[in-house]
C-alpha cells in the first residue's frame, strides 16, 4: 500500500505540474526538459536520477534511450545457448582423451573389453554363482595377468575374503543389516619394501537383480583393472600402498563395505579413500575421464608426503572442484577463506561506498536499494508459487513426467513460467513505481541489489565452514571486477553495445561453471525422479530445481529489464510458449519412457510373484494366497501399462493387512513410505526347489522378566524379516547390529539379510519386554525369502506377465514367499 500511494503521489505530482504550467511549459523539440526537483516517495526524498527526454544530446541521451527488447533478449537468449553448447563441447571432447593406450597412460579400449566380459556374465546378484563364481574367477584371472607384467620395483599381493558381520543405517528410514560369507575381492599394490599407510579405492562388481550393471558399478571395476595395470607397469616409485577393493554385495546397501573395513587386515592401512559408483551414467566421455582422474589421483596420492597426515582433512578441509571436467583445482579450506573474505570485504566496499555517502547524495538511492531488493525477492518468491501451481495442475491432471524422455520440456514449461513471472512482476515495479528514475539508475541500482544478495550468500557459507561457497565467491568477484570496468562507459554512454559486450563477457566465467554444475544436477535428479515412488511428485520437485536455477541465472540479468525500452514482447514469447506447453503435455504429446539405446528412459516395475502365509498364535495356517504382487516406481503408477496389459488396472489394487508389519507384503527393501500404490494380480503357488524354513528354537524368561526368541531360518541369498510389537510389548534388545533395534519408518522393524556360498543356518535372538500381556500374543514376526537367481527364480505366470510389457518398461521380476507368524 506505502508502494501504491507512492507511485500514486509521482504521478499526481507529474500530472499535476503538467495541468499547472499548460501547454506552454512543454519543452521544445530537440531541447532537454528543465531539471525539476523530484518529488518524495516511499523510496526516499532524496535526489533520484530522473528520465530524460527523448531529444536530450550528448553523454545523457545514450543513458536516456533504452535498449532494443528484441535484441536484449535475444541477445541474453544467445548467450545463454552458446555457454550451454561449451558445456556440451567440454564433455564430448572428453570421448577422445584416454583412447590411445600408450605405455604408461590408461586405455581405455582396454578397459572396455574388461566391462564387455563382467556384464557378458549377467546378472550378478550376490550369492549367485554368477558374482561368486564366475566374476570372481575373472577379476582373478586379470589380476594375475597384470602381477605378471608388473614392474620389479611393486609388489602386488591378492585376497579373497568371506565377511560376515551385522550393523544398522540411517537410510531409506532406517534398517538393520546382516551378511554371511560375502566375497571381497582385494588387491594391494605397494612398493617392493611394503608401506605403512593406503589410499583406497573401492567398486563393486555385483548387480541388482535381472541387470548386466554395466553403470552400476562394472565399469567402475574395468577402471580400477586398468588403472592397477598401469600403475603396476609404471617405474615411478611408489612412497605409500594403494588398496584396491572390488566388493561382491555393495547393491545390499554397504556389505561388502562393512566388511572390509570393520574386519579386513589391511584396512588399518587407510589413510584415503575413493568410491568409484555408478561412474558412466553419462556416457563414454565420463568413463574416460573417471579414468584419467582416478589414474592421476591415486599416482598423486600413492606419491605424496601428505598422505600419512591425511587425518586433518577428512572434515573436508580442502576446497576442490573441477573445472568443465577438464581440471581439478583444489586448495586448503582456510585459504578458501581468506579468498572468500577478501571477496565480501571488496563487494561490502563497493556497496557501503554508495549507502553510507553523505545523507543529501543517498538517502533516495537507499531506499531505492532495498526497494530493490524487496522487489527482486518477491520476483522469485512468486516465480517458485507460479511454477508449482503449474507442476501441480500438471500432476493431477495425470501428466507427470512428461519431461522425463524430452527434457526441453520441462525448460519451456516450468523455465519460461518462471522468467515470465520474474520479468512481470519487474516490469510492473517498473511502470508503477520507479515512473520517474531513469534507466540507467535502475540498471545499476539493480545490478548492486543482486550483488548484495551473493555477497550476503557468500557469507553465509563461508561462516559456516562449507566448502562450497567458492561458487557465491565466483558470483560476487567477477560481476564486481565487470561494473569496475564498465562503470565508467556506462555512465557515459548508458547500455550500448560496447558496454553489453564487455558485461556479458565478464559474466562468462560465472554462468559457464552454473550451466557446467546445473547440467550436472539435472544428470543426476532426472534419472533419479523416474524412480522416486509413487508419493514424490516429481514434477513439483523439478520444477523446484528450474525455479532455484532461474532465480541465479536471472540474478545479474535483472537489470536488463529496466535497461531495456519495454518487456511486452518478451512476456508474450514467454507466456505462448509456457502455455502452448502446458497445451501439449497435457494433451500427452510428450511420452515420458524411451526404449532407445542410446539414451534409455525406461518404465522400472517389480514383480514379485509370491505366495503368503498367516499363522496365528497357536501356529496354524489362517489365510493363504498367491499372485503376482506388482510395484511401479514411479509417480505414474500404472497407468501407461494398462493399455498393453489390461489385466493390471486399479480393480486389482492390493490391500493392506493393518495388522501385519509393513501390510503383509514382502519388500525387498524398507521403501513401503516411498510406494503406496501397488496391485496384487491373482496367480497360482510357487514351489521353490529350495523352500526357506523359519523356526522358533528357543523361548526363554530372563531374569529382568523380558522373553527371549531364537529363532533360526534358512532359505536364499536374500531375505527380509519384519517385526511389529504388540500394544504392551516393547522390543528391548537382539543379536544384530549393535544390539539396539532400529525402527524403520512406520514403527515396525525391518532386516535385510544376504549370504555368500556355502552359507550357514542364520540363528539370531530378539529380547521383548512384556508390560501388560495381551491375548493376542506379544510381537509378530514375519519372513521374505527372495530367489534372485537360478530356476527357482522363474515362474511360467511371471514369464507370460512379463512378455506383455511394452518396450519402454523394465520388468524385474523373481520369486518369492513369505510367512507370518504370532508369538
Amino acid at each position: 500500500m506505502e508502494w501504491a500511494s507512492a507511485s500514486a503521489a509521482v504521478r499526481r505530482h507529474r500530472v499535476g505540474g503538467e495541468r499547472r504550467d499548460g501547454p506552454a511549459a512543454a519543452p521544445q523539440p530537440g531541447r532537454e526538459a528543465p531539471a525539476q526537483e523530484p518529488p518524495e516517495d516511499a523510496c526516499g526524498g532524496g535526489a533520484r536520477p530522473r528520465k530524460r527526454s527523448a531529444g536530450g544530446g550528448g553523454a545523457s541521451r545514450g543513458a536516456g534511450t533504452g535498449l532494443s527488447e528484441a535484441r536484449a533478449a535475444l541477445g541474453l537468449a544467445l548467450y545463454l545457448l552458446a555457454l550451454r553448447a561449451l558445456v556440451q563441447l567440454s564433455l564430448q571432447q572428453l570421448v577422445l582423451r584416454g583412447a590411445t593406450g600408450r605405455h604408461g597412460e590408461f586405455d581405455a579400449r582396454r578397459a572396455r573389453d574388461y566391462l564387455e566380459h563382467i556384464t557378458s556374465i549377467g546378472p550378478r546378484t550376490t550369492g549367485s554363482p554368477e558374482n561368486e563364481i564366475v566374476t570372481v574367477h575373472y577379476l582373478l584371472e586379470q589380476i594375475k595377468l597384470i602381477e605378471d607384467q608388473r614392474n620389479s620395483l611393486h609388489r602386488i599381493s591378492v585376497d579373497v575374503q568371506r565377511p560376515t558381520g551385522s550393523f544398522s543405517i540411517d537410510f531409506l528410514g532406517g534398517f538393520t543389516s546382516y551378511y554371511d560369507n560375502i566375497t571381497n575381492v582385494v588387491v594391494k599394490l605397494e612398493p617392493r619394501d611394503g608401506a605403512q599407510h593406503a589410499v583406497l579405492a573401492n567398486c563393486h562388481f555385483d548387480s541388482v537383480a535381472n541387470s548386466p550393471g554395466a553403470s552400476d558399478d562394472a565399469v567402475s571395476c574395468s577402471v580400477m583393472l586398468e588403472v592397477l595395470r598401469v600403475l603396476s607397469a609404471s617405474s615411478d616409485t611408489l612412497h605409500h600402498a594403494v588398496i584396491f577393493l572390488f566388493n561382491g554385495a555393495e547393491e545390499n546397501v554397504l556389505q561388502a563395505s562393512h566388511g572390509f573395513i570393520t574386519q579386513h587386515p589391511w584396512a588399518g592401512l587407510i589413510r584415503a579413500f575413493i568410491n568409484l559408483e555408478a561412474a558412466g551414467v553419462g556416457g563414454k566421455e565420463l568413463v574416460f575421464q573417471t579414468g584419467d582422474n582416478i589414474l592421476a589421483v591415486l599416482k598423486y596420492l600413492a606419491t605424496s608426503d601428505m598422505l600419512p597426515s591425511s587425518s586433518k582433512y577428512r572434515h573436508g578441509n580442502m576446497v576442490f572442484f573441477d573445472v568443465l571436467g577438464l581440471f581439478v583445482i583444489a586448495y586448503p579450506s582456510r585459504v578458501g577463506s581468506i579468498i572468500n573474505s577478501v571477496v565480501v570485504m571488496a563487494g561490502v566496499l563497493y556497496l557501503g561506498k554508495k549507502l553510507l555517502q553523505p545523507k543529501h547524495k543517498t538517502d533516495n538511492y537507499t531506499k531505492d536499494f532495498f526497494c530493490a531488493l524487496g522487489i527482486t525477492l518477491i520476483s522469485w518468491f512468486t516465480s517458485l508459487v507460479t511454477v508449482l501451481i503449474l507442476a501441480v495442475f500438471v500432476s493431477l491432471a495425470g501428466q507427470s513426467l512428461s519431461w522425463y524422455n524430452h527434457f526441453y520440456v520441462s525448460v519451456c514449461l516450468y523455465g519460461t513460467a518462471a522468467v515470465a513471472k520474474i520479468v512481470l512482476i519487474h516490469t510492473l515495479a517498473k511502470k508503477l513505481y520507479y515512473v520517474n528514475a531513469s534507466d540507467q539508475y535502475l540498471g545499476e541500482v539493480f545490478f548492486d541489489t543482486s550483488l548484495c544478495v551473493h555477497c550476503v550468500s557468500l557469507l553465509a557459507l563461508t561462516y559456516r565452514g562449507l566448502c562450497s561457497a567458492f561458487i557465491s565467491a565466483v558470483w560476487v568477484a567477477f560481476p564486481l571486477l565487470t561494473k569496475l570496468c564498465v562503470h565508467k562507459d556506462f555512465k557515459q554512454h548508458g547500455a550500448q553495445g560496447k558496454f553489453i559486450a564487455f558485461y556479458l563477457l565478464g559474466m562468462f566465467i560465472p554462468y559457464l561453471y552454473a550451466l557446467y554444475l546445473i547440467w550436472a544436477v539435472f544428470e543426476m535428479f532426472t534419472p533419479i525422479l523416474g524412480r522416486s515412488g509413487s508419493e514424490i511428485p516429481p514434477d513439483v520437485v523439478l520444477a523446484s530445481i528450474l525455479a532455484g536455477c532461474t532465480m541465479i541465472l536471472s540474478s545479474y540479468f535483472i537489470n536488463f529489464i529496466y535497461l531495456a525500452k519495454s518487456t511486452k514482447k518478451t512476456l508474450l514469447t514467454l507466456s505462448s510458449v509456457c502455455a502452448v506447453t502446458l497445451l501439449l503435455v497435457c494433451s500427452g504429446v510428450f511420452f515420458p519412457y524411451s526404449s532407445h539405446p542410446a539414451s534409455p528412459k525406461p518404465k522400472r516395475v517389480f514383480l514379485q510373484h509370491m505366495t503368503r502365509t498367516f499363522h496365528d498364535l497357536d501356529g496354524h495356517a489362517v489365510k493363504r494366497d498367491s499372485g503376482i504382487w506388482i510395484n511401479g516406481f514411479d509417480y505414474t503408477g500404472m497407468s501407461h501399462v494398462t493399455p498393453h496389459v489390461p489385466e493390471i488396472n486399479d480393480t486389482i489394487r492390493a490391500h493392506c493387512e493393518e495388522d501385519a508389519p509393513l501390510c503383509g507384503f514382502p519388500w525387498y527393501l524398507p521403501v513401503h513410505f516411498l510406494i503406496r500404490k501397488n496391485w496384487y494380480l491373482p496367480a497360482p503357488e510357487v514351489s521353490p526347489g529350495d523352500p526357506a524354513h523359519f523356526r522358533l528354537v528357543s523361548k526363554e524368561q530372563t531374569p529382568w522378566d523380558s522373553v527371549k526368541l531364537t529363532f533360526e531360518a534358512t532359505g536364499p541369498s536374500h531375505m527380509s524379516f519384519y517385526i511389529r510389537t504388540h500394544k504392551g510389548s516393547t522390543l528391548s534388545q537382539w543379536s544384530l547390529g549393535n544390539g539396539t533395534p532400529v525402527t524403520s519408518k512406520g514403527g515396525d522393524y525391518f532386516v535385510f539379510y544376504s549370504h555368500g556360498l556355502q552359507a550357514s543356518a542364520w540363528r539370531f535372538w530378539i529380547e521383548v519386554q512384556v508390560l501388560e500381556e495381551q491375548p493376542e500374543g506379544m510381537v509378530t514376526v514375519a519372513i521374505a525369502a527372495h530367489y534372485f537367481s537360478g530356476e527357482d527364480k522363474k515362474s511360467s505366470q511371471l514369464d507370460a506377465l512379463r512378455e506383455k510389457f511394452p518396450a519402454w518398461t523394465f520388468p524385474s521380476a523373481w520369486v518369492c514367499t513369505y510367512s507370518l507368524f504370532v508369538f
